[in-house]
């Protein structure tokens, strides 16, 4: 399960904020989707992400800079039968 806890700073105004998973959350500007990735502990897990509804290839991830208001979706690759 994703963690959805807003990232504080004790500087929230220089924060931005985005839809992870339909939550409210706050990065800092210029991140790009690997880092926020690892902050949310998924570093070298299965996951897909999309963003707007448009899937970012993890070839891309570290190309990719979040904005003000992105819809960033990811989820978690469960394995089972």
């Amino acid at each position: 399960m994703i963690n959805r806890r807003c990232a504080l700073s004790e500087n929230s105004k220089a924060m931005i904020q985005i839809e992870l998973n339909g939550a409210a959350y706050e990065i800092e500007p210029n991140q790009n989707v690997e880092v926020l990735i690892e902050k949310l502990s998924l570093s070298g897990k299965a996951v897909a992400v999309a963003i707007n509804r448009q899937i970012v290839p993890r070839s891309q991830w570290q190309d990719r800079q979040l904005q003000s208001a992105d819809q960033v979706d990811v989820v978690r690759a469960i394995g089972g039968g």
